[in-house]
């Protein structure tokens, strides 16, 4: 019997268009090797699921069985010769086959014979696919940017909207309780000073709801989320925004602060007060991480936070889990320690702290400068824009990128004066403010936030080392004097 392998390719316009599917080509495949007294013995289909990279993978796979088995087939069997390539390099490797490895191409819809005539003809219909294909494509990027100018969306709605047909157009609408979720999602990232496994924990514990499919909140989606300009009014379309016409979900000025936050290295793997190398373990030297257990109670679910060492699985590595109570504990006593009681000696140790933040209100001063320089220098390029919009020297698409390029970074260069100038207010007096903190740390170090925590920990310890269950730090001066102890016996008068 003769042999032969065969390729069946369909997409769901053109079945619906044309009428015939993988099964009709498929059994129309079949009758002509049977009726040329043979019979199918490798079969290739491409359906209308498949992607650009599905097909490419199915087509070189025909074209590498065609190679290896080329001396036991008798021809290649297309129903007609666009459903064999749709561009005319793949066409030419068929045409490979034919001449290198005298393996008959065969359309059994569209016959032709192997001369020139017929090779030609083959070619010209290939030509007329192949025009087809790059004059839809054409057609479908027309489209697409036509219905991003106008301020739709192209494809699913991101989440937080659905996609709905109103008078036999596709358009968006808001979702209100995926909606309120992105809220919630920016409002807890931009200012309760959470990192973003912090988020996902606590817009989990809310017991929101993601998908009903999928009730947990996803981590890559929550900062996909928070990356997405489409919740700010805009629509992405090859690497630009446009304005669109749904609803924005957050203000800009959310917006903004949360881009700074996930830009400027705020965010932490973890929201463990005392992780991210911040304790070293005293067995191996390896950073000190942290992980929090669900456990479940009668009353609900209770969380508990432990701290151990990163190697702390590995073999002959002391199995050691401190909780973070127990190094609170420590913590606090580390700052009992620096209470003053003598007056003199207050003020003292606040002249001593204040002489040495003047480096920093210096550089302080000399980062607000530059950026003073540069929001300037925005503020007359967008006016240049404008000008040269007005007079008609550059079109809308050059103008609405550009005029958002330079809107955004001037956003960041004003949110970044507003840190510098906070900064500056808090330096003169942040080591006082720490100092003075430290005389009453016990009332206020345990209503403090995260970022509090950290903040003061790095300020006054220069290193840690977790020794078994011991915190053991190495203080910052001129804290190490406070820890060690201003007032002594052996003083003279006065105690200093």
């Amino acid at each position: 019997m003769r042999q032969f392998a065969a390729l069946a390719r369909v997409s769901s316009r053109e079945q619906e268009r044309e009428g015939f599917s993988l099964e009709v080509q498929e059994e129309a495949l079949r009758r002509y090797a049977a009726q040329a007294g043979g019979e199918i013995v490798k079969f290739f289909r491409i359906a209308e699921t498949a992607s650009k990279g599905e097909e490419r993978k199915t087509f070189r796979e025909l074209i590498a069985y065609a190679k290896k088995n080329a001396a036991f087939l008798d021809g290649l069997l297309f129903y007609k010769v666009d459903r064999a390539s749709r561009n005319l390099f793949d066409y030419v490797e068929l045409e490979r086959l034919e001449s290198e490895y005298n393996l008959p191409f065969i359309s059994v819809s569209q016959p032709t014979e192997n001369t020139p005539a017929g090779r030609m003809m083959r070619r010209t219909l290939a030509n007329m696919a192949s025009f087809y294909t790059e004059q839809q494509s054409v057609d479908v990027r027309e489209g697409l940017s036509r219905r991003v100018r106008e301020g739709w969306f192209i494809g699913l709605a991101p989440y937080g909207y659905r996609n709905v047909r109103k008078d036999g157009r596709g358009i968006i609408e808001t979702d209100p309780e995926q909606a309120a979720n992105v809220k919630r999602i920016f409002h807890l990232y931009a200012y309760e000073n959470l990192t973003l496994d912090g988020v996902v924990e606590r817009i989990n514990a809310e017991g929101r709801i993601w998908r009903k499919s999928q009730p947990a909140f996803p981590r890559s989606s929550v900062h996909n989320i928070l990356k997405d300009r489409a919740y700010i009014g805009e629509i992405s379309h090859k690497g630009e925004w446009y304005p669109g016409k749904h609803e924005p979900l957050i203000d800009r000025a959310t917006w903004n602060r949360v881009q700074a936050l996930l830009g400027g290295h705020v965010y932490q793997s973890q929201s463990h007060t005392y992780a991210g190398q911040l304790i070293q373990c005293g067995h191996c030297g390896h950073p000190i991480t942290g992980e929090t257990v669900t456990k479940k109670t009668k009353n609900g679910e209770r969380y508990y936070t432990y701290y151990r060492c990163t190697y702390y699985n590995r073999k002959g590595h002391p199995r050691i889990r401190v909780r973070e109570a127990d190094l609170e504990t420590q913590v606090l006593a580390i700052f009992d320690k620096m209470k003053v009681e003598n007056e003199e000696v207050r003020d003292w140790f606040r002249l001593v702290l204040a002489s040495q933040t003047r480096d920093a209100q210096a550089e302080s001063l000399s980062q607000r400068a530059e950026l003073q320089r540069q929001e300037t220098l925005l503020v007359q390029q967008q006016d240049r824009l404008l000008n040269m919009r007005l007079s008609e020297d550059i079109d809308q698409e050059t103008f609405a990128r550009k005029h958002t390029e330079l809107r955004d970074r001037l956003a960041s260069i004003k949110l970044q004066l507003d840190v510098v100038d906070r900064c500056h207010d808090e330096t003169a007096e942040l080591a006082s403010k720490v100092f003075e903190l430290s005389q009453t740390l016990r009332n206020q170090w345990l209503t403090a936030d995260y970022a509090a925590k950290r903040r003061i920990l790095e300020i006054v310890f220069l290193n840690c080392v977790l020794d078994d269950v011991t915190l053991v730090p190495a203080m910052r001066k001129p804290f190490d004097v406070l820890a060690e102890g201003l007032i002594s016996e052996k003083s003279r008068a006065g105690g200093i």
